[in-house]
């Protein structure tokens, strides 16, 4: 595929194939085979095939080749367009390719330069020669299986941040990213353009389109840089790719603290998860975890709690928590249980095994958030006792799920900050180079390899990430003992902006819990659910669910499971940016869905540019209101919506394809990326149809877009679903539910006949 008419003739547009990491279909060497002209730049090889116009390039040590037939076109004084040709050199000067006008006059060159991993091209005019022009460089893009397109530059004064589910494009794509071996493949010019292809043998194929200005007097370059070990070398210096046999998707649960602090206990839980199994464990909730279970855990602070002995609170779990485990399992959920491995409060326990612990030099022990007494890690029984009771937590209680806190923090109240100051490091009995990865390790080793960890607070710059399956990102989305409010949520928004880059990457992001209850408004709480529901990052539950209202109860379950989303954006946002742009693409589609947040108190306008979006501007689109259930059509140049004040519009588009189309799915709030399928129309019958996946009894309901000139005569469900029509306003509304109870059933076909 070639992008063509995307640049204006005033640019030199460059259309790129790269292969990355030799997982491609062929070699350079048959591409450029007959090659009459080789150079090599910094760490790339170039070869130029004259016969078949075919320039190569190929980057050896990352495995990366760039190839493809290579043209020129030129636009003389009066404006008309002239197709040269790139050629063999002409004269002594070996180094450089030629232009070759019609007539077979050399006009210029093509010269290649750099150093390293960076390749430079540039058009250089001959002497006195003036002239405008595009060079192309017509191929396909083939990448190993997993690698993507990306964005790994920021763009100054940007006001979105993109994500994508699926091989969705965003066309302020600048890179392709091999998650597997941490390299980067970076484009550079006037503008880029990267696309995605499907390709055959589990490769992924792109185009990229590169311009370069090739006007009299000035002169402009394209580039081609491997950028290796991007992750590591700038944010993650323990970067690993995801194990994702273990956590294929971001965790989902429910958890006490955030709304019953220290007083959950066994019969509190039980309740909340007979609830959850419900209203939620159909839609895709998997986990149900207990926290604060500790012997002495009445109340904070947790440095009282006994956290290394493994005593519950006799008053709040008399049954013991492997009883717990087994009834949790019973209703269908993998039980998980919260830990601090690194203090304790326990004064007995410290007196027992007085060695471990760190004390000052007056012999008074140190102290911080996770213990009255801190344990020392620099010694290996320190570090057994932390494996030990880890595996007696998940192999002889039987919990799956493993939330450790006290790892890291804003300071040194959590261990990774605490076991870098010098006065604790001076009081360690044993030397330790790095005694918090020790002690992740033993960790890992006490749960299992299968069972699923969230590291509490966790780091991304820390060892942590070789080891845990989900990192916490910010703070609790509550103060203790109160709801939570707009402070809250709006740093559960910041934090995700700022680590979303490493989201689905190196780990699942953890946001804390998402809290929907009465104390805050639908619109704040609507907004909650698309920051944690777009943005693909861990969806656990913290509300007393039998108090939910059914609209509340219904944004949990739309946000359930949580949709497989990558960021585009590969580096962190420090700025409240208000534009969130999930890209989805499916076999039967592409969509964009767009939150336009309002971070102010008053109600007022959030606008966005659909070129600022990656889209083209110059295709009319259909937008879809979600929260208000209203059609736009002819949607340009510009997207805006009135937005309450802390509150934000969701907004589906779809570009308009003249035929009738689904536009909204009030299944999930990725709108369709999650429980529906197969959609397809069929222009010869006049039929839309598609597959949905329905939830037990629940109804789910689908909106169609129709055109002025098609009308409704027939709908049709099967597998004994019924199915209901309304009609107004340019759409055709269906909703489709199960005559007979179930947990959850498989996918039902409907069909429109117009």
């Amino acid at each position: 595929m070639v992008l063509k008419g995307l640049l204006p003739v005033t640019q030199a547009t460059l259309v790129v194939a790269v292969v990355v990491l030799a997982a491609a279909h062929g070699t350079l060497a048959e591409a450029a085979s007959g090659a009459a002209w080789q150079k090599t730049v910094g760490d790339w090889r170039l070869e130029f095939n004259g016969e078949g116009t075919v320039l190569a390039c190929r980057h050896a040590a990352a495995g990366a080749e760039v190839m493809g037939g290579i043209s020129f076109l030129a636009v003389n004084e009066g404006g008309k367009e002239e197709a040269w040709r790139v050629v063999l050199p002409r004269d002594s000067a070996k180094e450089r390719l030629s232009l070759l006008d019609m007539q077979g006059n050399v006009q210029g060159y093509v010269v290649f330069s750099g150093s390293g991993d960076a390749l430079d091209i540039q058009v250089v005019h001959r002497t006195a020669q003036n002239y405008r022009g595009e060079l192309r460089w017509d191929a396909s893009v083939r990448v190993a299986a997993g690698a993507f397109a990306c964005r790994t530059r920021p763009l100054p004064g940007s006001r979105v941040v993109q994500m994508a589910s699926g091989s969705a494009d965003s066309l302020l794509n600048d890179s392709l990213f091999d998650p597997a071996s941490d390299t980067v493949l970076r484009f550079r010019g006037k503008s880029v353009c990267i696309t995605s292809q499907v390709g055959g043998g589990g490769n992924a194929e792109f185009n990229a389109a590169i311009s370069a200005q090739i006007a009299e007097p000035a002169q402009s370059s394209v580039g081609v840089e491997v950028v290796r070990h991007y992750y590591r070398d700038r944010y993650v210096p323990y970067y690993r790719p995801m194990d994702r046999k273990r956590c294929p998707a971001a965790p989902t649960g429910w958890m006490s603290w955030n709304v019953y602090f220290d007083t959950a206990g066994e019969r509190e839980s039980l309740e909340e998860a007979r609830v959850a199994a419900q209203y939620l464990k159909p839609y895709g909730m998997e986990i149900f975890s207990i926290e604060s279970w500790q012997d002495n855990s009445p109340e904070l602070p947790v440095s009282k709690f006994h956290n290394l002995t493994l005593r519950p609170d006799p008053n709040k779990f008399p049954s013991g928590m492997k009883w717990l485990a087994d009834e949790i399992r019973k209703l269908g959920f993998k039980p998980g249980i919260w830990t601090v491995p690194f203090g304790t409060g326990d004064p007995a326990f410290h007196e027992a095994h007085r060695d471990w612990f760190l004390h000052h030099p007056d012999g008074s022990p140190m102290q911080n958030w996770c213990g009255l007494y801190v344990l020392d890690p620099s010694q290996e029984a320190v570090r057994r006792h932390m494996e030990e009771t880890h595996r007696t937590m998940s192999r002889d209680w039987g919990y799956e799920y493993f939330k450790i806190d006290g790892m890291s923090g804003r300071g040194p109240g959590y261990s990774a900050h605490f076991y870098e100051r010098g006065d604790v490091r001076a009081a360690f009995k044993e030397p330790a180079e790095d005694p918090f990865r020790l002690c992740v390790e033993a960790l890992r080793r006490g749960i299992g390899p299968d069972s699923i960890w969230l590291a509490c607070q966790g780091h991304y710059t820390g060892p942590e990430v070789g080891f845990a399956d989900a990192g916490r990102i910010g703070a609790d989305i509550v103060a203790h003992r109160r709801p939570p409010d707009w402070n809250n949520y709006s740093n559960q928004a910041r934090t995700t902006l700022n680590q979303l880059f490493v989201n689905n990457i190196v780990w699942y992001g953890d946001p804390d819990t998402l809290l929907v209850g009465t104390a805050n408004p639908v619109e704040t709480v609507r907004l909650a659910a698309s920051v944690v529901a777009l943005s693909g990052q861990a969806m656990f539950a913290g509300d007393k669910l039998a108090e939910l209202p059914p609209d509340r109860m219904r944004l949990l379950q739309q946000c359930l499971p949580v949709c497989d989303v990558r960021p585009l954006d590969l580096f962190p946002i420090f700025d409240m940016v208000p534009v969130w742009d999930l890209k989805v693409r499916r076999p039967f589609g592409a969509w964009d869905v767009v939150s336009l947040f309002n971070w102010g108190s008053e109600e007022a306008e959030v606008g966005v540019e659909l070129d600022e979006l990656g889209l083209d501007s110059r295709q009319p689109y259909l937008v879809y209101d979600c929260w208000n259930r209203v059609l736009r059509r002819g949607v340009g140049d510009r997207l805006a919506a009135t937005v309450p004040g802390q509150g934000n519009a969701l907004l589906a588009l779809h570009a308009d394809t003249g035929r009738p189309q689904v536009v909204f799915s009030d299944r999930h709030v990725t709108q369709g990326a999650v429980g529906l399928d197969q959609v397809a129309w069929d222009a010869n019958a006049k039929t839309l149809s598609g597959v949905v996946q329905l939830v037990g009894n629940d109804p789910t309901e689908l909106a169609v877009a129709v055109p002025e000139h098609f009308s409704l005569v027939s709908a049709q469900s099967a597998d004994g679903t019924t199915l209901s029509t309304t009609t107004g306003g340019g759409l055709v509304g269906l909703k489709l539910q199960r005559t007979e109870s179930g947990v959850t059933s498989g996918g039902t076909r409907w069909t429109l006949q117009f």
